[in-house]
């Protein structure tokens, strides 16, 4: 059984031209988008401990930001990471740049969001 509310939404509707009627469902589809839009994830900033190796930072980087598609990181956090192991690049730098990589690719996420 139908709602009042509905009826009228409906009979409305038949009596719009088609381009109106696209545009009543677009700013319905607007509406619903908004009710079950996901509130945006916040970073957690976990803290740096001393002597952290490259594989924790990793990690705790991941944990701090999940939103995050790590696929799209994986490029850069291996990279670092060999450099790392096979060309004895120093752990503090290599985790310094990886902090940069994921605050980087935080930033095109909060971008692809707002636009």
């Amino acid at each position: 059984m139908m709602t009042s509310s509905t009826q009228r939404l409906q009979r409305i509707f038949k009596q719009l031209a088609p381009e109106q009627q696209e545009t009543l469902l677009a700013f319905a589809e607007f509406l619903q988008s908004r009710l079950v839009e996901k509130p945006m994830p916040k970073v957690k900033h976990l803290p740096r401990p001393p002597n952290e190796s490259v594989v924790a930072a990793i990690k705790r980087l991941a944990q701090s930001y999940p939103m995050l598609d790590k696929a799209k990181m994986l490029n850069e956090t291996s990279r670092l990471m060999s450099e790392h192991i096979l060309r004895g690049r120093d752990s503090v730098e290599v985790i310094d740049e990886l902090e940069t990589v994921f605050l980087r690719h935080y930033e095109e996420f909060l971008n692809e969001k707002t636009t």
